[in-house]
């Protein structure tokens, strides 16, 4: 029997569906998988996508059309309006919510499941926003982040970037590390082998760098988050991928700096400092989902410092930690708009 104590209900936003989520997972996925039950409760969610991933003017597409009618994901004439096929409206609605550009309407019921732009959404992606066409690199970055962040709408991203423990790997095996941490955390999930597999090639359609032959294939046409750069295909080995870990191209100090105060104020609202190798290691934080490696965080933080007297590096003991002045939450936010104004920062590039 499930034990009622390590599980309650979390209904998925736009769904009216209830799934399990974790407050205290049994058992470690493996010895040396580290866990981020600190970070906060997320629920399990597969498969959603349609088997689509995220292509460009999606998500601009998808705000705009819910800034002028909240339930249009569910009306008659939705593919008409998006300009796309059914399952599409499905996957376009799946994504704003998982990227957190629209989240479910306060008050709406089971039936109605109105969404409405976030915080986050009505910053960047309306017309006078920080980047309403998604044109600079960093709003991928974001993007990416965002995704990633509790709660997470997208699961088997959650598991593949911050859990899993392999940096060279195969579609099999990422499947069936994912079907082994499912088992492992939630017994009780009746959530089947192909819904996962359909995750994990969702997920190296979105983000590996393959290699083409004469004719290009479609999806990777369409798919923005290729430009990150985060996952390539081995030379040679058609069916083996790699995380690229290190600087990446497009991703500035700022923003750097913006996910790392968020990930320290997600893990404490009262601390004033997060020690380098926290941002570096801990599960989901910064250097974790961004594959970076220490002295591309390190160098990012003191780039962002000498511009900002509100947060600092310091070294105590050889322990170095990145300290703050105030509100970390508050600090990301500034930090992000200072990358969109355009002041002194230095892009990180591989």
């Amino acid at each position: 029997m499930q034990d009622r104590k390590k599980t309650r209900e979390l209904k998925v936003p736009g769904s009216g569906r209830k799934l399990a989520a974790r407050t205290a997972p049994t058992n470690a996925v493996r010895d040396h998988v580290r866990r981020a039950d600190d970070i906060g409760v997320s629920p399990f969610v597969f498969a959603r996508h349609e088997t689509f991933h995220p292509r460009f003017g999606w998500i601009k597409k998808g705000y705009d059309a819910a800034l002028k009618d909240p339930s249009i994901f569910l009306q008659d004439d939705a593919p008409v309006v998006l300009g796309v096929g059914k399952n599409m409206v499905r996957a376009i609605r799946y994504w704003c919510v998982a990227f957190k550009v629209l989240t479910e309407r306060e008050g709406s019921s089971r039936n109605s499941h109105g969404l409405v732009p976030t915080e986050f959404g009505s910053s960047l992606l309306p017309d006078g926003g920080m980047d309403p066409h998604l044109e600079d690199p960093g709003s991928l970055w974001l993007l990416h982040w965002k995704l990633l962040s509790h709660p997470c709408w997208a699961s088997a991203w959650q598991f593949s970037f911050g859990l899993f423990p392999r940096l060279e790997f195969t579609a099999d095996d990422l499947a069936g590390g994912l079907e082994e941490w499912l088992a492992r955390e939630a017994p009780a999930s009746r959530v089947v082998p192909s819904s996962l597999r359909k995750d994990v090639n969702c997920i190296i359609r979105m983000y590996a760098e393959v290699a083409h032959g004469p004719v290009v294939d479609e999806d990777s046409i369409h798919c923005p988050f290729v430009e990150l750069g985060l996952i390539r295909q081995l030379p040679g080995q058609k069916r083996t991928y790699a995380f690229n870990v290190g600087a990446k191209q497009g991703l500035s100090s700022d923003l750097v700096t913006a996910m790392s105060l968020e990930f320290a104020a997600n893990l404490s609202t009262s601390a004033k400092t997060i020690s380098i190798s926290r941002l570096l290691r801990e599960p989901h934080s910064p250097g974790v989902l961004l594959k970076l490696n220490e002295s591309t965080l390190y160098e990012a933080l003191e780039d962002a410092a000498v511009v900002d007297p509100r947060i600092r590096l310091s070294d105590t003991a050889g322990l170095v930690q990145l300290a703050f002045t105030e509100d970390p939450q508050a600090l990301s936010r500034a930090f992000v708009k200072r990358h969109y104004k355009g002041n002194v920062r230095r892009r990180i590039v591989a």
